[in-house]
């Protein structure tokens, strides 16, 4: 039994005549809120301060290695060693300057995107309804809510049908609260059932969200991989420290000035630690999810970028992603006729193939129980569409094609009460006043919903033939509505979905999308399993699977309303399933130990969406609890754009890897150099200036840079890596001691030769360090011989430029206590580091990372 819900005008149409105490049922007109809007601000709640600059900068000198660079620099200006500590000072502005600067980016891009994924808010204005960022919103406005929505602000309910709201957000309450007229909403809490309409009394901070809004202000947090890479960096700190103080000691025995070895060991360790590396992995993750954006994938939390990079299985709902979200009648069956219909689109064209007459009370009753309508094209170019649910527009269309105008029908049978459809009943029941004074109670949803007793008094052998031609319609790909009603000689007190009759039966096609196929047989490619969760039926969901290509004709579909559906292991559709079920699916594949991506785009979907490694919600169709949920909102509701944003995903992680190469190669190398020099005949092989020059110029612009090489061809034809894999794991650790092996040896050789031979060896040995390291940054790139990335060749050019810049302009000279080499030198060792570039791309070829192995799950 349930209450009688007075009823509220179809979304997008006028209320009748009733006024509101402020604001009449046309809204606000745009002049008003204009003006209300610059009076009173936007609708958002209190911002964390953004952070000053000296804030920033006092951030970037805490930094460990910048202490320990501070500290040599006092040491240096203290015992009167001008050029070092000048060195060491420029350093310190460049690395502190460049640091700042990506924060800075990286800042402006998440601030960007989430202006992007910004809530949005219905609402009625100059007499229309119109869909308007949430920050707009003022008082006095006239808001339309339904199922799903956020309740953007403060506000009172001015009519209401059957308005269930969770206000759990801000009373802790878990069950949901009864909002009929007159009674107030606060701004966060949810619709989860019903809708109706609401005039807006308090926005921003003035609202109960703005008034705790310090409770809901939280501090950035640090991405899974930068933690990874934190500890990462402490073991390659440590390890820098250890060899640091070896080289320390063989200076120290071998008579080297105790100052002059304490300098060297600290810019050892501060060169062989890559300490930009935070700061690059943030503008990576950052500038990795402007490219999702420009893509129609929407990142709103940065992690996600990173976590999509390992995805291994995308379950994803049908409706709207699958398929086009464009509902079409194709059959109608009464007890006594059959009939096809003609036609694409929502346009009301085509034909009714059989006994039209007989069907006019059918889609006359689908008329009526119908919150939705249809909106002509706005230029001969356009196409019609749906203003509602896609499900009702195509019942509408349907009877347009019979000759019932919905305004017509509507008009004669006046709506007096309703019971809208939730996931619960999947029914929707409404009442009308017939022409002669009685009421007729109409009800149509889901065939098992109706079409068994006491729902319907039909005789059983009624119930059983339309329950067979229903699952055939299933079977073929349909999605299946039973429609009933019962005349009553006067209005109910309640409404009472039991007693009627059936009317027939309309089988609605969802055609899939042309893209979908592609995008399943991409994720296949890639080592993504793709997996059907829908509550549709299981007839339904196998034809649009087979399709597609997620299962093959055989394969098992678990219909989730079986005792022990769950208990049969794995399957690739799942069918029938509730929005609780739906969340016990997405904890057994996580508990296989893989990371999951799943799509949705209801209310009902929203824990899901947060228990799945990544919440995908659709943009346009999606309602706005899920989108919150979400990590990633699809603007275009394509699920292609899933797979767009998995590749970029991978990119951002394999160029993040590739910069640990370029950078860990080189401080290896340095550190190797300075390790063996003595042993070798050389007592110091680079002064502590030079090191941190070469240290400035490497991880600098040419570091930076390599986080924009495109996409590795061929990466989403390999399996997603391992979750628990580490950053440095599939053989990176390997690859960095071989190329330092190489740079090791050039720097050696080069400067042995040059002593040998009378020649400035310490010069020669600092500019085939530096030149070297620059090759292996060429060498790295995604697509050698392209112009793919054009900013890291300008960064290598002009690393080099200031690399000669140090040999022949003399302020560097005197800073670095280098000489100028000759041209035949010069043009030696220049040769000489194309050996850097060959390490790199024959390491590549001679030991290609291991391929991830498939994911059997």
């Amino acid at each position: 039994m349930n209450q009688l819900r007075a009823p509220v005008p179809p979304q997008e149409s006028k209320a009748s005549t009733e006024d509101m105490t402020v604001t009449p049922s046309t809204g606000l007109t745009s002049a008003q809120a204009a003006a209300r809007l610059a009076r009173d601000g936007a609708n958002l709640l209190p911002q964390k301060p953004p952070v000053p600059l000296w804030r920033r900068i006092a951030g970037q000198l805490r930094d460990p290695l910048i202490i320990v660079l501070l500290i040599a620099a006092v040491l240096t200006i203290t015992t009167g060693d001008w050029a070092d500590a000048a060195v060491i000072l420029l350093v310190i502005v460049v690395n502190t300057t460049v640091g700042v600067i990506q924060e800075i980016r990286a800042d402006r891009a998440i601030t960007a995107l989430a202006q992007l994924a910004g809530p949005e808010a219905r609402v009625v204005r100059d007499g229309h309804q119109q869909q308007i960022p949430s920050s707009d919103i003022v008082v006095g406005d006239l808001l339309i809510l339904g199922e799903g929505d956020i309740v953007p602000a403060d506000a009172d309910v001015t009519e209401s049908a059957a308005l269930l709201i969770d206000e759990s957000a801000l009373t802790g309450e878990s069950v949901p609260v009864d909002k009929p007229a007159s009674r107030p909403l606060s701004a966060g809490t949810v619709v989860v059932r019903g809708r109706g309409r609401a005039q807006v009394t308090a926005t921003g901070a003035a609202s109960a969200s703005g008034r705790i809004a310090t409770l809901l202000v939280q501090a950035a947090t640090l991405t899974p991989l930068q933690r990874r890479l934190m500890g990462v960096g402490r073991l390659l700190a440590g390890v820098a420290v250890l060899l640091s103080a070896v080289v320390l000691a063989l200076g120290l025995v071998r008579g080297q000035p105790v100052e002059l070895m304490v300098i060297t060991a600290i810019s050892l360790v501060v060169a062989a630690v890559p300490e930009s590396l935070p700061a690059v992995v943030t503008l990576s993750l950052a500038l990795g999810a402007r490219r999702m954006a420009a893509r129609h994938a929407l990142v709103r939390k940065l992690p996600a970028v990173e976590t999509l990079g390992s995805v291994t299985a995308l379950a994803t709902d049908k409706t709207g992603t699958l398929t086009e979200g464009r509902m079409l009648a194709r059959h109608l069956w009464t007890p006594t006729a059959q009939a096809t219909i003609s036609g694409t689109g929502y346009a009301p064209e085509g034909e009714i193939t059989g006994d039209a007459g007989s069907f006019e009370a059918l889609l006359t009753a689908a008329t009526l129980c119908n919150d939705a309508r249809l909106a002509p094209p706005a230029d001969d170019t356009g196409e019609w569409a749906a203003l509602g649910d896609p499900t009702e527009a195509a019942l509408l269309t349907a009877a347009a094609k019979l000759g019932l105008d919905r305004t017509t029908v509507q008009t004669r049978h006046p709506r007096l009460a309703e019971l809208p459809f939730d996931s619960d009943r999947k029914r929707m029941t409404t009442l009308h006043q017939l022409p002669d004074g009685r009421t007729r109670l109409i009800c149509k949803g889901a065939p098992e919903a109706l079409l068994h007793h006491p729902v319907l008094t039909d005789e059983a052998d009624l119930l059983t033939r339309a329950a067979t031609q229903a699952d055939e319609f299933a079977r073929a790909g349909y999605r299946v509505l039973a429609v009933a009603s019962t005349d009553l000689d006067s209005p109910p007190t309640t409404l009472e979905e039991h007693g009627l009759s059936l009317i027939g039966l309309i089988a609605i096609l969802d055609p899939p999308r042309p893209a979908a196929a592609t995008a399943i047989a991409d994720c296949r490619r890639a080592g993504i399993k793709p997996i059907l969760i829908t509550g549709d039926h299981p007839g339904t969901a196998r034809a649009i699977a087979t399709e597609l290509g997620i299962i093959t004709d055989g394969d098992p579909v678990i219909d989730c309303r079986e005792p022990g559906a769950f208990d049969r292991g794995q399957a690739g559709v799942y069918a029938r399933a509730t929005p609780e079920q739906k969340l016990d699916i997405v904890q057994n594949l996580q508990d296989q130990g893989g990371v999951l991506a799943m799509t949705g785009d209801g209310v009902n979907d929203g824990p899901a969406l947060r228990r799945a490694d990544i919440g995908v919600a659709m943009g346009r169709r999606g309602t706005e609890v899920a989108r919150q949920a979400a990590d990633l909102v699809l603007a275009d509701d394509n699920l292609d754009t899933v797979v767009a944003a998995v590749e970029e995903g991978r990119r951002v992680y394999a160029n993040i890897r590739r910069f640990l190469v370029y950078g860990l190669s080189g401080g290896a190398a340095e550190i190797a150099v300075m390790l063996l020099g003595p042993f070798v005949g050389l007592p110091l092989p680079l002064l502590p200036a030079q090191i941190l020059w070469i240290n400035l110029l490497t991880h600098g612009l040419p570091g930076v840079a390599l986080g924009g090489e495109p996409t590795v061809p061929g990466a989403m034809a390999d399996p997603p890596r391992p979750p628990s894999q580490s950053i440095l794991g599939a053989g990176l650790w390997q690859r960095v001691i071989r190329i330092a092996v190489v740079l090791t040896a050039v720097t050696l050789g080069v400067a042995l030769w040059a002593a040998a031979t009378g020649r400035p060896w310490q010069s020669m040995a600092f500019f085939a360090l530096g030149a070297t390291q620059l090759g292996v940054a060429l060498g790295s790139r995604t697509r050698p011989g392209s112009l793919a990335n054009p900013m890291l060749l300008y960064a290598v050019a002009s690393a080099f430029v200031l690399q000669l810049a140090a040999l022949y302009l003399p302020p560097l000279r005197q800073l670095l206590g280098t000489e100028p080499l000759d041209l035949s030198d010069l043009l030696i060792v220049t040769a000489l580091s194309v050996l850097g570039y060959a390490a790199a791309r024959l390491d590549r070829i001679l030991h290609p990372s291991p391929r991830p192995q498939a994911n059997s799950a």
